[in-house]
């Protein structure tokens, strides 16, 4: 089950990144233009006092007076000169203010754009992980540029999907063997059972013959059904466009061939719908849904098999109530719950496969329990052009 939590603010690494190197550009450039508007106030005052000290005799004569400077606005310049430092440093201030203002938006864009940059293999490597399944394995990321740390996380990744690769590949093979291993001696048991043990019987043998057959078909049935939940886990060699709609008639008719139905009434609204997928795998996941709803009902409950035009399946059912919090062990293997194991039949393995399954085709599945009793299984597919991976979760 995977889980997307909420995005909280400032919470990318660019945006981080980019509030930290402007954070830098302001410390650094206001200490800056602050010594330098301090020093430079001091400069000014100082070389000021000094034309002061120079000139002792500036602004003492009275206009006319004998030996007097010929200069009418000599007032004038003395206020001129005393009110100079203020008005440099005001002006200092005030470029410096703006200064600051600009750079800064300066380098917000920088930093953003910087970010970006070193940023954008990270983006590749997520990007490729996304992308990988077990059916593409045999993708890697193959970053190029220079050896860095990126380079090294990315070089690291592709040994981890190699190794992967190789051990999905031995337990596919090990899956195939096991098929063949496991099925064929329970093949030849059972036609020993119905051949060597053939009418007519002692009739305290019909009875023996009759359990070796039950207990043969359950194992067998056992194992396909393992086996499927290990195909199903391990992905998809290959997909196809599959009418979803027509493989949900076709799974109805067959299980109202098989004798399934029961007396439960099946009612089916469907809308033409195609998915990417395998056919066989998708068509188990039909029959089990179907199978589960029907066999865990009661007499003459109903069971309403809907899918939408957006790829939607739901398949509810009436039956036993089962507590809510309780939902989540019917996807496990070998779990039921103690009101759903009235049957000898199966091995609670059925909604396993259909999790299983769902989740090699990237779909998503839920379940609910429907008010006075039963369940509603909703499986939401993607639909054929819409290959994005979804948020592949349980109830």
């Amino acid at each position: 089950m995977t889980r997307h939590t909420a995005r909280k603010p400032f919470g990318t690494v660019r945006t981080r990144l980019t509030l930290l190197y402007t954070g830098l550009f302001l410390v650094t450039s206001t200490i800056l233009l602050t010594v330098v508007n301090l020093l430079l106030t001091s400069a000014v005052e100082s070389r000021v006092s000094s034309i002061a000290e120079d000139f002792p005799l500036f602004g003492e004569f009275p206009p006319g007076a004998p030996g007097a400077p010929e200069l009418l606005v000599r007032p004038k310049v003395v206020d001129a000169v005393n009110t100079l430092p203020g008005a440099v440093l005001q002006y200092q201030w005030t470029v410096s203010a703006i200064v600051i203002a600009v750079l800064t938006v300066v380098s917000v864009v920088a930093g953003w754009w910087l970010a970006g940059r070193m940023l954008s293999p990270l983006r590749h490597i997520t990007a490729t992980a996304h992308r990988l399944s077990l059916s593409n394995l045999h993708e890697r990321i193959a970053l190029a540029g220079p050896r860095d740390e990126l380079t090294d996380l990315a070089d690291t990744f592709d040994a981890m999907l190699e190794r992967l690769e190789r051990s999905v590949d031995s337990q596919r093979r090990f899956i195939a063997n096991a098929a063949h291993e496991l099925r064929t001696p329970l093949a030849v048991q059972r036609a020993a059972i119905q051949i060597g043990l053939e009418d007519p019987l002692p009739g305290r043998l019909v009875p023996v013959r009759e359990k070796l057959l039950t207990a043969n078909r359950r194992t067998e049935r056992l194992i396909d059904s393992l086996l499927l939940l290990a195909q199903a886990e391990h992905g998809l060699d290959g997909m196809e466009p599959v009418a979803l709609d027509s493989l949900i008639r076709q799974t109805v008719e067959e299980t109202a061939a098989d004798g399934v139905v029961m007396g439960v009434v099946i009612t089916v609204d469907t809308r033409p719908v195609v998915v990417a997928g395998d056919p066989v795998l998708l068509g188990r996941l039909l029959t089990n849904l179907l199978q589960n709803a029907v066999r865990y009902n009661r007499p003459g409950g109903t069971v309403h098999v809907g899918l939408t035009a957006t790829g939607v399946l739901t398949v509810r059912n009436t039956g036993p109530e089962v507590p809510a919090e309780r939902i989540a062990e019917l996807f496990q293997p070998f779990r039921r719950l103690h009101s759903r194991t009235r049957t000898a039949d199966g091995a609670g393995l059925g909604l396993s496969i259909v999790l299983s399954i769902a989740r090699a085709h990237r779909a998503d599945l839920t379940a609910r329990p429907n008010p006075g009793g039963g369940l509603e299984l909703t499986v939401r597919f993607p639909v054929r052009t819409g290959t994005e991976p979804g948020d592949h979760r349980a109830p």
